[in-house]
């Protein structure tokens, strides 16, 4: 028999595609997992309503728990619950960091300056643009090293 503990280590090798560094468990996007007579549901929430991932997403998850425990896995889109940057793990605010994407800061509501470069960690840096490469980051730039960098956007 399976056991959610197991679900969750498996849940643990599945990356976002747009920020490898991260995964579903990082991100705060699962939201349930449920073992029922030898198959599984994991319910989880994109963390942009319009992520162009969420059904890529799906199946990797899928995929994954399915391979690493030859169980069968249903996947579901939570409803009943809206992502949000507090759902960030304290990993997650490390991984960015290190993947030289600005976290956004607790409880931030906003795009702001003043957003610390991952580069250089000057706090004298403005926001450049409301959209980077995809659509949960934006671009801004550090005065003092003069790089351009994201930001993961804050969501409340």
């Amino acid at each position: 028999m399976v056991t959610v503990d197991q679900i969750y280590e498996a849940l643990s090798y599945v990356h976002d595609p747009e920020i490898p560094a991260l995964n579903v468990l990082d991100l705060g996007m699962i939201t349930g997992v449920q073992v029922r007579e030898g198959n599984v549901l994991i319910k989880m929430i994109p963390t942009f309503a319009a992520c162009p991932a969420v059904h890529f997403i799906q199946k990797e998850i899928r995929e994954e728990v399915e391979r690493r425990l030859s169980v069968q896995v249903s996947v579901e889109r939570d409803k009943t619950i809206q992502w949000n940057t507090n759902r960030l793990s304290e990993a997650a605010y490390k991984k960015l960091k290190q993947f030289k994407i600005a976290p956004p800061d607790k409880n931030q509501k906003e795009l702001v300056s003043g957003t610390e470069c991952p580069f250089c960690h000057s706090h004298h840096t403005y926001l450049r643009s409301p959209f980077g490469s995809t659509l949960c980051r934006a671009l801004h730039y550090c005065k003092d090293c003069g790089q351009v960098f994201e930001q993961f956007k804050p969501v409340e």
